[in-house]
């Protein structure tokens, strides 16, 4: 028991575990599935915390109807063993162990949030060492292909380069520093600062900026409409208005990565067809997936094909399938997009529970109660909202963590409300 606890309490091992909400970037093999180098963290430290927690009953239940689902879509032929086995096993394995993890804490949301928030910093810090890099032409300092095998080098953009640090590209940093933007963004608008400085923050901030990914122009808007949902919507609403349209103008004149894919989107979705060479390839593929996701759905409307069921529908349905161009049959296994994927694999029933869950934990300001968890809740929304939009993967950069943690933060922020009631 002594082993386990210092195990888990030395600030080494802690970084490991925060190591795998940050670095995806190394594979030691592709096949039967990609195994990251964060795994070999999970495996390590796994067997301790089995020992000293209970694995949360409500996780198990969801599992199971999530197991029974996919079991019988293979009986029906929409899915196969191998490919359910893959993406159920994992997804499992890491909201088991991440739940643990938040126990062998205390369930403490603020301190693990925290760890969190200090990370994305360090992983910032790189970012615009990468970027100072690429503009004295410090190869080694900008490009990292000689210390990861799963990462783009991502040149172009309005600068010559759109920074990830040492993500595998630049949708990838946006994601996973978009809490932390959150929070940045609070602080450098108020007086007071939540956890990390106002330095801190304004690099933060830049880095976001810089990696030039249009999830990272979303999640700056997702962030402001939040904020202006909590601090008052209406009062700010007409000053905001003007200044979201001519931000928006400032970025389709002067970004030539955000107009090609909003008017590549914008056209696809409205009925005309793909052009190679104008179409923007990214737009593409998320049209690409809705479509086979659409398609899929009609096979069973309500639970889906099961958990790793997009990529057969994907080899059914794409339009992309037979062309010769690579590229445009990326993320077949992801759908490009967490709500498109949840809709294929789990059906109207899975997503519409999910976006239940996503309202029900959700925890907004509230100026007569002094409470940090409106923050951490909001924060980590940014970050749920961004990857139901455009990452698919359930299971990447400690993706399930997050969830659990906006579950627990909602909990603590419960348990705070009924305690203050009633003294």
């Amino acid at each position: 028991m002594a082993s386990s606890i210092s195990l888990l309490k030395n600030k080494r091992n802690i970084f490991l575990i925060y190591c795998t909400l940050f670095i995806n970037t190394y594979v030691f093999f592709k096949e039967p599935f990609e195994f990251y180098v964060s795994y070999c963290i999970v495996l390590l430290f796994f067997p301790y915390l089995y020992k000293r927690h209970t694995i949360n009953p409500f996780l198990i239940k969801i599992f199971l109807v999530l197991l029974c689902f996919g079991l019988f879509s293979i009986l029906i032929d929409n899915n196969n063993f191998p490919l359910f086995i893959k993406v159920y096993l994992g997804a499992l394995m890491l909201y088991i162990f991440y739940d643990l993890v938040i126990k062998e804490y205390n369930c403490n949301v603020k301190l693990l949030f925290k760890w969190y928030l200090k990370g994305s910093f360090i992983m910032a810090i790189i970012a615009c060492f990468q970027y100072i890099s690429f503009l004295i032409g410090f190869n080694a300092g900008f490009n990292y292909l000689w210390l990861f095998n799963k990462w783009t080098l991502a040149l172009g953009g309005t600068l010559g380069i759109r920074i990830n640090g040492f993500f595998a590209e630049p949708t990838y940093l946006a994601s996973s520093l978009s809490a932390a933007f959150f929070i940045s963004i609070y602080n450098l608008l108020r007086k007071e600062k939540f956890i990390i400085s106002k330095f801190e923050s304004i690099v933060l901030i830049i880095a976001y900026i810089l990696s030039f990914s249009g999830i990272a122009q979303l999640g700056i808007l997702i962030s402001i409409i939040l904020l202006l949902i909590n601090f008052g919507l209406i009062r700010y609403l007409i000053i905001m208005i003007p200044i979201f349209i001519l931000l928006f103008n400032v970025l389709y004149a002067n970004v030539f990565e955000f107009r090609d894919r909003y008017d590549s989107t914008l056209q696809l979705f409205s009925g005309q067809t793909f052009k190679l060479g104008k179409t923007h390839g990214s737009s593409f593929i998320l049209y690409n997936n809705a479509i086979v996701t659409y398609e899929h759905l009609k096979t069973n409307f309500l639970f889906g094909g099961g958990l790793g069921s997009h990529p057969i529908a994907f080899n059914k349905y794409s339009i992309a399938k037979d062309w010769k161009v690579k590229g445009f049959n990326n993320n077949s296994a992801d759908a490009s997009s967490m709500l498109l994927r949840l809709l294929s694999e789990t059906g109207v029933i899975g997503a519409l529970l999910f976006i239940v869950f996503i309202f029900k934990c959700y925890v907004k300001y509230n100026p007569f109660y002094s409470s940090y968890h409106w923050l951490i809740s909001n924060s980590i929304l940014v970050m749920i909202l961004l990857n139901l939009f455009r990452q698919g993967n359930y299971i990447l950069l400690g993706f399930p963590f997050f969830v659990l943690l906006y579950y627990y933060n909602y909990i603590d922020f419960k348990n705070q409300n009924t305690l203050q009631a009633s003294e």
